[in-house]
């Protein structure tokens, strides 16, 4: 019996992004608890999902190490793929009999457990596309179902999966939460400073 038919769903967290403007590894930094970046972000998804595959740069190192510690099971992009679009491709590549996706990003520690669990839900419940939106805004994780497949796994450049979401609009079900505070990505050490921050609740 192969995953699809298990229905099993894959969290696809992407960790392979240069973080050229944080000016070093940012996924290794550490958060106000004590955590690195990368494993607060696999933390909050693992429990929502079958299994997570982590995208991480095709060398190895400390974070690979990381993922796979916080229970990851760890894929590398090949020499010379970039953007989020690669990532996405070869973390959904590396599951392809799963029943769906959700995709996460590991820059965004703060998303909270229980987004994971409502997008899991929806697809698991038959939504073909879900995420969780507050006030219009989409926000993270996105959900897809298997049928998007083959288009996940051709994706290229970096704007990860916007052109797929903006042609299949009508296809999403969006999941109202409470405040899309939780969304704050880390690009820049002020972006980390300011994660820490919520994290203390100031």
């Amino acid at each position: 019996m192969s995953a699809g038919d298990r229905g099993l769903i894959v969290g696809v967290l992407l960790a392979a992004g240069a973080a050229r403007r944080f000016g070093g590894d940012k996924l290794m930094a550490r958060l106000a608890d004590g955590r690195t970046v990368a494993e607060a972000a696999c933390a909050s998804l693992i429990t929502a999902v079958d299994q997570v595959i982590a995208v991480v740069p095709n060398q190895p190192g400390p974070l690979e190490e990381c993922l796979r510690a916080a229970g990851a099971v760890t894929v590398r992009c090949a020499p010379g793929d970039a953007g989020m679009s690669a990532s996405i491709a070869r973390g959904v590549g590396a599951s392809a009999d799963a029943a769906g996706w959700l995709i996460a990003l590991g820059d965004m520690p703060l998303v909270p457990t229980t987004h994971h669990h409502l997008v899991a839900a929806a697809l698991r419940s038959g939504a073909a596309i879900a995420a969780p939106v507050h006030k219009g805004q989409r926000g993270h994780p996105v959900g897809f179902l298997a049928r998007f497949g083959p288009e996940l796994r051709t994706l290229a450049g970096d704007e990860g999966a916007r052109a797929l979401l903006a042609r299949n609009r009508e296809a999403l079900t969006g999941i109202a939460v409470d405040s899309a505070d939780h969304w704050q990505d880390i690009d820049t050490p002020a972006d980390l400073a300011t994660v820490c921050r919520q994290q203390r609740g100031g």
